[in-house]
């Protein structure tokens, strides 16, 4: 074998792993949130229905979701870095290759099949993957900041491309996507070794001679089929399963497509559209540390609870403001720091239901149905828009349906917690 090659800044080489990782995820997200720049400009241009977009946004968005257990079972067998490397090349490709797209099948292929299986392998699943490989200590907060990226994603991407669209049309768009992702491959094929031990290294925080834990010599994808397996046997499963779900379907799928569109329809230009999308992100990055911090001291189903029942009263009342600069700004405001907020009391209640064995496995599929549900919603909200000529409807079975997820959040362990009682 080859001596480790030496990288510097010792030990500290693992923020380096983390900032290369956090700038793909934000790519990654950004990739995801451009459909919603495009549906006007494509509608222009072509003279596609809302549905016809709104089906390739959607069918990317569930590819995005649908991939990461596996994504992560590749990631074991085939290695980080080059699973990392060909979701990129995939990705630049698939976006550039839209550029010459003059059918509404262009448009599914590229956008929704090729861009979601490799956005797919650059998702949460990834940022999980590395920190459990870089890091012994202080792995919460890093997951956090790589959680994160998907809102800085939206806030680097969406304005920009929304004022390029504007000026442009959406070919500069595609083009510009691609060449963001593109320029990230060098990138990680440089600065991202497979393991510590690669570059002479342990973990960040391991006692001086730590030996890394082996590979796993079974079959990764039979052992993602099998977590969901044992854990689909769980009444908590479907619960946590469903909530996920309908956290997609709130936010990426209804709100991260289609916000722009509905502001149009109100007379509110794209790139002012964007900056609310924007706002969120900052907002997002405030919401989801203050919801770790509150994870570690109360009740999770408590705080999946307020999340899911402010969001539903919100999205409730949106189609019912003026839609003026204050009111917009405050649900901008109101709506970032809830967008991603269900993530850290959902992560803590599947390891307190599977066990940290199962869980990370588990929590991949719970993934799965957030991606569902926003690909639903990014869908039917454009069929509800084709067929209505508004977005009322929209809305307002999305905040009914954000209430049901409060509701369902208080039940999740009820049958755990009964058991010690009953035996007593």
């Amino acid at each position: 074998m080859a001596p480790p090659r030496p990288r510097p800044f010792g030990q500290n080489y693992a923020f380096v792993v983390v900032g290369v990782i956090f700038l793909c995820l934000l790519a990654a997200a950004g990739l995801r949130a451009s459909p919603g720049v495009l549906i006007l400009p494509l509608e222009q241009a072509f003279g596609w229905s809302r549905s016809t977009t709104s089906f390739s946004a959607g069918l990317g968005i569930f590819l995005y979701g649908l991939v990461g257990p596996f994504a992560a079972a590749l990631m074991q067998s085939f290695g980080i870095r080059r699973t990392l490397l060909c979701a990129l090349a995939l990705m630049s490709a698939s976006t550039a290759l839209s550029a010459l797209m003059t059918e509404p099948w262009h448009l599914i292929a590229t956008w929704g099949v090729l861009s979601g299986l490799g956005s797919g392998c650059v998702a949460i699943v990834l940022g999980a993957t590395v920190v459990n490989r870089w890091f012994a200590v202080r792995r919460g907060l890093f997951m956090g900041l790589l959680t994160a990226s998907t809102a800085t994603g939206t806030l680097i991407f969406l304005p920009g491309l929304a004022a390029i669209a504007q000026a442009g049309g959406w070919r500069p768009v595609v083009l510009t996507v691609a060449c963001a992702v593109a320029a990230l491959i060098p990138l990680v094929a440089w600065l991202l070794p497979e393991r510590p031990s690669d570059i002479g290294l342990t973990p960040y925080g391991a006692a001086p001679g730590t030996v890394a834990e082996p590979p796993r010599r079974a079959n990764p994808f039979r052992a993602a089929i099998d977590g969901l397996v044992r854990a689909s046997a769980k009444g908590d499963f479907w619960l946590l399963f469903g909530t996920f779900f309908i956290c997609g379907l709130t936010t990426n799928g209804l709100v991260g497509t289609h916000l722009i569109s509905f502001c149009a329809d109100q007379g509110i230009p794209e790139v002012r559209a964007a900056g609310l999308l924007a706002m969120m992100g900052i907002f997002d990055l405030i919401g989801t540390t203050g919801s770790g911090w509150l994870t570690d001291r109360y009740d999770p189903r408590k705080l999946l609870f307020v999340y899911y029942g402010l969001r539903g009263l919100s999205l409730m009342a949106l189609p019912f403001t003026d839609f003026s600069f204050y009111s917009l700004s405050i649900f901008a405001v109101f709506y970032g720091l809830d967008w991603i907020a269900t993530v850290p009391p959902t992560v803590r209640l599947a390891n307190e239901t599977f066990g940290e064995r199962d869980a990370p496995i588990v929590f991949g599929w719970i993934a799965a149905g957030h991606q569902l549900g926003a690909a639903t919603a990014a869908f039917g909200a454009g069929l509800v828009r084709a067929s209505e000529g508004r977005y009322l409807e929209a809305f307002l079975a999305a905040g009914l349906t954000a209430l049901m997820a409060a509701l369902m959040s208080l039940m999740i362990g009820r049958m755990r917690r009964a058991a010690p009682a009953v035996a007593a």
